[in-house]
């Protein structure tokens, strides 16, 4: 588990929106340790007028290409574990795609991760990959 939620112009390609995807389920393959087929991402395609974003914000400029990464995930991650995570995302995408790496805006939630998902069946599963 994680849960990905991405949102993003709907005018980007197909190809772009897979691209970002995947960019970002192989960065948490390699940061988080996810296994490879948890793969959980929901692709949210919006006009220009449902996105909103400052011009510039903390000193990093934005545009109309930019895209929001939320990542729901189990907590244990050490704080060198976001900042790589974070590092790895961005650059995958923007050396992937037209999309500039400051226009990448990642925002993580975490929870206990084994009572908050169910995987199927109405049931919480507990994931052998998770230590308890």
């Amino acid at each position: 588990m994680p849960f990905v939620r991405i949102s993003l112009p709907k005018k980007l390609s197909l190809e772009t929106k897979n691209t970002i995807s995947e960019s970002i389920h192989d960065s948490l393959i390699q940061e988080f340790h996810i296994p490879e087929d948890d793969y959980f991402h929901v692709i949210e395609e919006l006009e220009p007028h449902q996105i909103k974003y400052p011009e510039s914000y903390l000193g990093i400029s934005h545009s109309e290409d930019i895209v929001y990464v939320q990542i729901t995930a189990g907590q244990g991650r050490t704080l060198e574990q976001k900042k790589k995570l974070y590092h790895e995302i961005a650059t995958r995408i923007s050396t992937s795609t037209a999309i500039l790496i400051n226009n990448v805006i990642i925002v993580l939630l975490e929870n206990n991760g084994l009572e908050n998902w169910s995987f199927g069946n109405g049931e919480i599963q507990e994931p052998k990959h998770l230590k308890k």
